[in-house]
């Protein structure tokens, strides 16, 4: 498998409502966003070219980003919680159908956290290595 990833950002707020008053995040709070689209192809499907998908293609992605979620309260523009593991899932299941070769999508609400949702491992038994030697 070959695998292409691409960074994007974006800024906005949520309330995780259904934790304990005392948890900081079920006060109103904002991040900003760290997303990565993560898209592989065996290399028999590659394009003419040699891609994945060529990386302008993800351009629809940041255009649709920047009007559905930057600068928005995350609980407005979601139909689940905004927890980054929802914000992951959430956003894979948008873009899947545009994006077959999407294999997981990574967010990111500060530098050390990461939810990560994966659909299908991208390294399938009949193609991991094997032992070394």
């Amino acid at each position: 498998m070959l695998t292409i990833t691409k960074e994007f950002h974006f800024s906005a707020s949520h309330v995780l409502d259904k934790l304990p008053s005392w948890h900081k995040c079920a006060r109103l709070h904002g991040h900003n966003y760290v997303v990565v689209m993560e898209l592989s192809a065996r290399s028999a499907d590659l394009t003419e070219v040699g891609f994945v998908r060529d990386y302008g293609d993800l351009d629809a992605f940041k255009t649709w980003l920047d009007a559905t979620l930057d600068h928005r309260h995350l609980n407005d523009a979601m139909d689940i919680s905004p927890s980054a593991e929802h914000l992951a899932l959430w956003v894979y299941s948008q873009w899947v159908e545009k994006y077959p070769e999407l294999v997981a999508v990574w967010i990111s609400e500060t530098p050390k956290t990461w939810a990560i949702y994966r659909e299908r491992d991208s390294v399938t038994p009949d193609t991991r290595p094997g032992p070394p030697g």
